[in-house]
């Protein structure tokens, strides 16, 4: 279907908008898909767009019932697999099982395929299957040695059913396989197998400002306070000192200044009497 020009570059800005934030702020994301979905519902591709930005919201049967809409438009099965998931979602494993053994299935890409395979595995264990959901993952895409763009997710779901059984040997081992497939860090693989050789990881910007690697030496802590209370004292004793010369200079000053007081009353007393004998 074709749009008038204005309109569909306004549809085309909102749909950029959309594949820009669906990971790092999907609610945003649904908001510029609902206008996007109200300029031009009719378009398969919106549709699509809208059903995503609903699923990266938890809005399964929003999504679902978009999906539905682009795959009428289309006649396509791409969307097959995150479908059979909104199922999941909607708290219906049993219905993705039964997705899952469809013939659209044959009908996906490799790719497509995997994430069936994930999907099912991931209703397996819904129901509580975690032993089926294990065989169900084990496929010639995950015992090959090549990385595909599916590779680290395929490992890493298999890792995870492992370690719900019990299994934690293998699970241990197939992290490890894991983090070889995943260059990009999408999965949490390398936490996940730290926590299982019991490896904790400690903030260095804790409460100590110490340099990292720099010993703290308890007896200089001691030795430094034993010296800053020296200095207090010295401190305390120089003030006394200085205390003490002011008040002997201030009795000096006034014996002195008393003696003088004498000296010229019998100065005065010697002029008058010199006067006198004269007269």
């Amino acid at each position: 279907m074709s749009l008038p020009k204005t309109l569909a570059e306004d549809v085309a800005r909102n749909l950029v908008m959309v594949a820009k934030l669906i990971d790092e702020d999907p609610e945003q994301a649904y908001a510029y898909s609902r206008i996007a979905l109200r300029l031009a519902s009719r378009v398969a591709a919106v549709r699509e767009a809208a059903g995503f930005a609903a699923y990266a919201t938890q809005k399964y049967a929003e999504a679902l019932a978009e999906f539905r809409a682009a795959r009428r438009m289309t006649g396509g099965v791409d969307l097959w697999p995150v479908m059979a998931d909104c199922e999941r979602g909607l708290g219906r494993p049993e219905r993705a099982m039964a997705m899952a053994g469809e013939p659209e299935v044959q009908k996906l890409d490799k790719a497509g395929q995997v994430e069936m395979r994930l999907v099912a595995a991931g209703a397996r264990r819904d129901m509580g299957q975690i032993e089926a959901a294990i065989v169900t993952l084990q496929s010639p895409e995950l015992a090959s040695n090549s990385v595909q763009p599916w590779t680290a997710r395929l490992r890493y779901a298999y890792a995870d059913a492992l370690l719900s059984a019990g299994r934690e040997d293998e699970a241990r081992e197939w992290f490890g396989k894991t983090i070889e497939a995943d260059k990009d860090g999408a999965t949490d693989a390398s936490d996940r197998l730290a926590e299982l050789d019991g490896v904790e990881f400690v903030d260095a910007m804790g409460e100590d400002e110490d340099e990292p690697g720099t010993p703290v030496d308890a007896d200089a802590d001691a030795e430094a306070d034993v010296d800053v209370d020296d200095d207090v004292d010295v401190e305390a004793d120089v003030e006394a000192d200085v205390d003490d010369d002011i008040i002997d200079e201030g009795e000096g000053a006034a014996e002195a200044a008393t003696e003088a007081e004498a000296d010229d009353k019998n100065s005065d007393k010697n002029s008058d009497k010199n006067s006198h004998d004269k007269g």
